[in-house]
């Protein structure tokens, strides 16, 4: 059997975003389980080191986007059709959702509940607005890294690492406030399974996909000029 090239771009999106929810919210779930042990730090280096593993282990096929806000800013800055672009947020959400569902299943109901099956949640001090704009921020930084790093015809061969730092560092600064998702999918699949769905979700996609596509933008127009960027 002959597989497509975008089915399996599309595949391999979905099994890199299911590798990104079930380690990042299940360190949620067992920090939980384990009163704290691993904390804000623990939580962290599990979603940087999942983004680090599924972009090195995609990259190469599907460019590793694992995020509809990094789809969407490869979108609009030509990179991309938008036939792949709904192929991948498609897979994106599907993985998402499929390792929400895997969580329910491994996890013990009550570390679940307690922490909303790893659903990013604003904090109790944060309002929607502060949380479109955190996430907004907190993205920028991230399809930033992308554009510059994997994104970029001379990049460095470290991007995944680059790339899963950046994710470390936005989880230390705004996990406690919105959970730093950074990513549709992230916030996606665990409130879909879990039922967290609110009026907040909409931080999670509104933020991300400003912050990402002001960050392309700005990167592939304006300091790598189209691509036409100077030789240094």
């Amino acid at each position: 059997m002959t597989v497509s090239l975008l089915a399996k771009q599309g595949m391999v999106e979905a099994i890199a975003t299911f590798i990104l929810i079930f380690v990042g919210a299940g360190s949620i779930i067992a920090n939980q389980q384990t009163g704290g042990a691993s904390g804000l730090t623990g939580i962290a280096l599990a979603h940087g080191f999942a983004i680090f593993v599924g972009v090195s282990a995609t990259g190469h096929i599907s460019g590793g986007h694992i995020n509809p806000a990094v789809t969407i800013a490869f979108l609009i800055t030509g990179r991309i059709k938008i036939e792949k672009a709904a192929v991948y947020i498609a897979a994106q959400l599907a993985g998402a959702t499929i390792a929400a569902l895997a969580l329910l299943v491994v996890t013990a109901q009550e570390d679940r509940d307690a922490v909303s099956l790893g659903t990013p949640l604003l904090a109790g001090s944060v309002d929607l607005g502060a949380g479109i704009a955190i996430e907004a921020v907190l993205t920028f930084f991230l399809v930033f890294v992308i554009f510059q790093t994997a994104g970029h015809p001379r990049g460095p061969v470290v991007a995944p690492l680059a790339i899963g730092g950046t994710i470390m560092i936005d989880i230390l600064i705004g996990g406690p406030l919105t959970g730093a998702a950074m990513n549709p999918a992230r916030a996606f699949g665990p409130a879909l399974v879990g039922g967290y769905f609110n009026v907040d979700h909409v931080a999670y996609w509104i933020g991300p996909i400003l912050g990402g596509s002001l960050a392309a933008l700005l990167s592939h127009y304006v300091i790598q000029r189209g691509g036409d960027e100077e030789e240094a």
